[in-house]
């Protein structure tokens, strides 16, 4: 039996109800160009990707120039934390969870293809930024998921087996990498789905080799 020491949270639709402001934010910038991501192509293909890699694939599949992804990008991490500032608020939910794994002695840390600075803004905000021993971003690998690069670094730096730390994931792209990394994946479909007895009763689930 392995006893689980620690969380490792996503952050969008996990922790944060952000998907669509990524969604909003990515295809305001985009429309400067004449150019967006429908829906479903969202829903199907890009949702949980970097920025940097929905780029390379408007690029593949709709012949957006390269040279306009750096502008692109800067204008919707611009345009995504103009969003945050109005939408992003606490949800008493999360706070107890993480409140409560804290003071039961869980390490815990964000993994997400967002970029660091916009990880540091929502948690802030969130007012969840007080439970957590670190983030890894997009920046911090040469690989963003479904890669699962960002859950072994964050394992590591932690200095624990996989078996003894539980992911929660979302989508398909962060449940891929989270499985890849050898850890336990609790999978969720809202934010909602993100609270304390929930969180406990996988962990038990796991730790009882479930």
């Amino acid at each position: 039996m392995n006893k689980i020491k620690a969380i490792i949270f996503d952050m969008d639709g996990v922790l944060i109800d952000a998907k669509d402001w990524h969604y909003e934010a990515l295809n305001k910038a985009l429309l400067l160009f004449g150019l967006e991501i429908n829906r479903y192509d969202h829903l199907v293909t890009y949702d949980g990707l970097p920025t940097k890699k929905k780029l390379e694939l408007l690029s593949m599949e709709q012949g957006l120039p390269n040279r306009l992804h750096q502008f692109i990008n800067d204008m919707k991490q611009q345009y995504t934390i103009e969003i945050v500032q109005v939408r992003c608020k606490p949800t008493f939910i999360h706070e107890y969870a993480l409140s409560k794994l804290a003071n039961e002695g869980y390490k815990m840390a964000v993994c997400s293809n967002s970029i660091r600075n916009t990880i540091e803004i929502m948690m802030e905000k969130a007012s969840l930024d007080q439970y957590f021993d670190f983030y890894i971003s997009n920046q911090d690998v040469q690989n963003g998921k479904p890669d699962p690069e960002m859950y072994i670094k964050a394992i590591e730096r932690m200095g624990l087996d996989s078996k003894e730390c539980m992911i929660v994931e979302d989508n398909e792209n962060g449940i891929k990498a989270a499985r890849a990394s050898g850890a336990n994946v609790m999978i969720v479909d809202t934010i909602e789905d993100v609270y304390y007895e929930n969180i406990r009763k996988h962990i038990l689930l796991f730790e009882r080799g479930g």
